[in-house]
């Protein structure tokens, strides 16, 4: 079993190299992380927060995904701008992406009670892609595509993104990984890059009674080379304090694309997602991903852990409760 699922690992890997791009990180807990998947989310909850976050994916496989991510973003004394910067490491096997980014937003008032802003972020950073070829077990030897020892490139990028928020709903646009399409940066085949991806996000908060809010929300993820990535969640919450949600990941078709093979088995995933908010400063979670594709023979699920830390500011402002 051990040497079946290496051969499959090492089949996605080469998949990735023949095509010289790959999707970007997946968080099931994107939603208490936004500055992830959007620029213009910095200073969305205005005090100072923490967020760190690790998953560890398809476990049982032997180099499956690791990803981890540590962000902080808050306001500045102009209550109109947000800072933040990212930290994200992405291990597959072989491979490993790393990213440094720093956020901008501004974010503009759109009505007096200030429960209303809509703000326009931009992110820019450095990525670093590499690929250890010693760890690949090539079934041609002398293969040119797959390289002899350690290959690395650095390259700089973007991010933009708008962020629209009152107290019960949001929606959201982003663009990561702007330059992916600058072959210049990444002038070896053998080193994977990220492809340019468009997210669609937005969600709503329904309060049921005093003690218990629905919280349901939708993300599309797009690449314009595999099947569109759609995400949907649905939340409880219970007394303001826990969080108790599921979600259900797959490929939908919005519209052919050549490239790719007919017949293609689009069910990703399903989470179940738990959120404690122990108290004003300090957040934890947990979910853990049911794989639904061909994979569920070969691993054990998918375990996802996220923290946060918000720092109070000193000086007193009137905020509605953040809850997305």
């Amino acid at each position: 079993m051990r040497t079946k699922r290496c051969i499959l690992l090492c089949c996605m890997a080469l998949s990735f190299v023949k095509s010289y791009g790959q999707q970007t990180v997946q968080f099931s807990q994107y939603i208490f992380n936004g500055l992830a998947v959007n620029p213009a989310y910095a200073g969305y909850k205005e005090d100072w927060t923490l967020n760190l976050s690790s998953r560890l994916q398809w476990t049982g496989i032997d180099g499956a995904p690791k990803t981890s991510t540590i962000s902080a973003d808050g306001l500045t004394r102009n209550n109109n701008i947000g800072l933040g910067g990212i930290v994200t490491s992405d291990r597959l096997g072989p491979q490993n992406t790393s990213s440094l980014y720093f956020n901008y937003a501004y974010r503009l008032q759109i009505d007096e009670d200030n429960t209303r802003r809509i703000s326009f972020g931009l992110a820019a950073g450095l990525v670093q892609y590499s690929l250890d070829g010693s760890k690949f077990n090539a079934t041609d030897v002398g293969d040119g595509a797959v390289p002899s020892g350690y290959e690395s490139k650095l390259t700089p990028d973007f991010r933009l993104g708008v962020y629209y928020y009152t107290p019960s709903y949001y929606w959201g646009a982003s663009v990561l990984n702007v330059l992916s399409g600058a072959t210049s940066f990444v002038d070896n085949p053998a080193v994977i890059r990220e492809t340019r991806h468009v997210y669609l996000t937005a969600g709503a908060l329904f309060g049921l009674t005093d003690n218990i809010d629905i919280k349901p929300s939708v993300m599309f993820k797009e690449d314009f080379k595999s099947p569109t990535n759609l995400d949907l969640n649905a939340f409880v919450l219970l007394n303001k304090i826990i969080w108790l949600g599921v979600s259900y990941r797959t490929g939908v078709t919005i519209w052919n694309k050549t490239n790719l093979q007919n017949g293609l088995d689009k069910s990703d995933a399903m989470a179940a997602i738990f959120e404690l908010k122990v108290n004003d400063t300090f957040r934890f979670g947990y979910s853990y991903d049911f794989t639904t594709s061909a994979l569920s023979s070969y691993q054990s699920g998918t375990h996802e852990l996220s923290l946060s830390l918000t720092f109070k500011s000193k000086k007193p402002r009137i905020l509605s409760p953040r809850y997305f």
